[in-house]
């Protein structure tokens, strides 16, 4: 399927937008923590995401039931991955200059996190969860 990935990036905008939005409300305006504030925002983010994939992105013929489950699997996975490692990688560098402070280096870690999310979460959504079958040819 052709532009997959440009189909990918405007939905991952828009997800990005909403999913973002969600995390800073949470922890800058409710107080959350970094973990609830982004486990939220992500939460809110995946359901526009999944939506949008399976009908625009990848235009996916499987499912519901199965593509669901793969893909709630997938997020979890990005998610956990992606947010502690930019958690520590801030964590590890900003945290030993004091250049920014505690909340601002949280952002940092929470949009570097977003990133790296969005690469691994394209990989594993186009290769596990809406992965398009190969055509059977004839023996």
């Amino acid at each position: 399927m052709k532009f997959t990935f440009i189909r990918f990036l405007l939905v991952g905008i828009a997800n990005t937008i909403i999913g973002l939005s969600v995390m800073f409300l949470f922890y800058h305006l409710f107080g959350f923590s970094y973990w609830m504030a982004t486990f939220l925002g992500n939460t809110v983010g995946a359901s526009v995401s999944y939506y949008l994939n399976r009908s625009f992105t990848f235009k996916s013929k499987a499912t519901v039931s199965k593509s669901l489950v793969r893909f709630a699997g997938v997020i979890l996975f990005c998610y956990f991955v992606s947010f502690y490692i930019g958690k520590q990688a801030v964590d590890l560098v900003l945290n030993q200059t004091h250049i920014f402070s505690a909340t601002m280096s949280t952002d940092l870690a929470i949009l570097g996190s977003t990133c790296l999310y969005t690469l691994l979460n394209y990989a594993l959504q186009k290769f596990i969860v809406f992965r398009e079958k190969s055509a059977k040819t004839p023996a």
